[in-house]
């Protein structure tokens, strides 16, 4: 017998939407079809959509060390309430950075106590970085600042750390993931405004590194993968590396498509990040770009602060955006269903993750029940982070996440486990 029924949704499946029930024993899904028998537990998603259920491969939880800026309870929390079941956490702004054995073991001890969903962590490539400790513990993959990180404990990783370190991620059969923007170019100081912020980190920075992260990883065989591209132009030269064989995926992030460089004007330092917003012609080809499909997945790169750190003049304060929380609710407002959730969910299969981002029997029964009808005003409110600020309080969202299972349990601090990658 069933533990739960999920019953009378429209199920979103690899074959399309369905009418259906979802049947799940033990945490994984048994079967999907109309008039299921009934299960010891029952839930109705009467015209509700049965996703899915995401995972977000970027975000900054920063624990420990950190935990005054998120913190992975706070973090998952708001994860689950956007119809997420998954995350992989990145290695700063922890502290200490998740670059050897011993703080992979510090920050696996926290998210198993605090998290609700389920969870895979990042390494760092950095100058001295133990890759073989990190490879043997199953982080999902290595991550590299091309740029200044902000953060004095996670360095940049220069020329030779990156192709070095390529050539032994290659060996580990690990991917390597860089934030693509040239050092010097980024360094030039050109004052507090926000213009002077995206002035000094032009799209042309961007693409230098790309196209060099690029070459190093076709030198080396190393899987790689671009994050929060922020322009058309970028995506391009992911699209022609791979065309020639080389294995690169890339993401952009929400903050890309839906804000404007007049949106950071008025909101400020809520909505700094790096790369910046670009201006309407990068981002429309950006839009281009991700509905022909060349855009692997969308992830949020929720990168929160203590709220002073915010309150400094725009080119002094944190660059990072809260943004965990609204993916999905962002993309339905622009997207079929099942295109959304495809956005949601396949950086599962770029991972090596297997039950993941997919409704079918074996799969594991994360699933997200979402009202594709309950537009509303997101408000301060409604957001579970530890500081409930973001750039989206007050947008028009056309969807409401209603709830999210995990493994078919109810999200709640420790439910969560450790994803390993099978991909080597």
């Amino acid at each position: 017998m069933v533990d739960l029924v999920v019953r009378g949704g429209h199920v979103v499946t690899p074959a399309g939407v369905i009418d259906a029930d979802v049947g799940v024993a033990d945490g994984v899904i048994t079967a999907v079809a109309p008039e299921l028998p009934g299960g010891a537990r029952e839930l109705d998603a009467t015209g509700l959509h049965v996703l899915p259920a995401g995972l977000d491969p970027h975000v900054h939880f920063n624990e420990p060390g950190r935990t005054h800026w998120e913190g992975i309870r706070t973090g998952s929390a708001a994860l689950a309430a956007g119809g997420f079941s998954a995350f992989f956490d990145m290695p700063l702004n922890s502290t200490p950075p998740t670059t050897d054995g011993a703080a992979f073991d510090a920050k696996l001890e926290a998210a198993r106590r605090e998290s609700s969903v389920d969870f895979g962590l990042w390494g760092g490539l950095v100058p001295g970085a133990q890759l073989e400790e990190l490879a043997a513990r199953g982080v999902v993959g290595l991550k590299a600042f091309m740029s200044n990180s902000g953060i004095e404990d996670f360095a940049h990783a220069d020329d030779v750390t990156l192709y070095e370190g390529m050539a032994t991620a290659a060996q580990l059969g690990l991917l390597v993931a860089v934030h693509a923007e040239n050092d010097a170019l980024t360094a030039r100081s050109r004052g507090l405004s926000v213009r002077d912020w995206m002035d000094s980190r032009p799209v042309v920075a961007e693409l230098e590194a790309i196209g060099r992260a690029i070459t190093y990883a076709e030198a080396t065989g190393c899987k790689l993968h671009i994050v929060h591209v922020s322009s058309g132009s970028g995506v391009g030269l992911v699209t022609a590396a791979r065309a020639r064989g080389v294995d690169v995926t890339c993401e952009t992030c929400p903050h890309y498509l839906f804000l404007t460089p007049d949106d950071v004007e008025a909101l400020g330092p809520i909505a700094k990040c790096a790369p910046p917003i670009r201006d309407a012609p990068e981002q429309d080809a950006l839009w281009e770009r991700l509905r022909g499909g060349e855009i692997d997945f969308v992830t949020s790169d929720h990168s929160p602060s203590s709220p002073e750190l915010k309150a400094e003049e725009f080119g002094k304060a944190w660059g990072g955006i809260s943004g965990a929380q609204t993916t999905l609710e962002l993309l339905l407002g622009a997207f079929a269903v099942e295109d959304a959730a495809a956005l949601t969910t396949r950086a599962a299969a770029r991972f090596g993750i297997p039950g993941k981002g997919v409704i079918e029997p074996g799969a594991d029964a994360d699933l997200a029940l979402v009202d594709l009808d309950a537009a509303y005003t997101l408000l301060a409110a409604d957001l579970r982070y530890r500081h409930p600020v973001s750039p989206y309080v007050g947008r028009h969202l056309q969807a409401r996440v209603r709830r999210t299972l995990v493994r078919g349990r109810d999200p709640a601090p420790g439910v969560g486990r450790l994803l390993r990658p099978t991909i080597r």
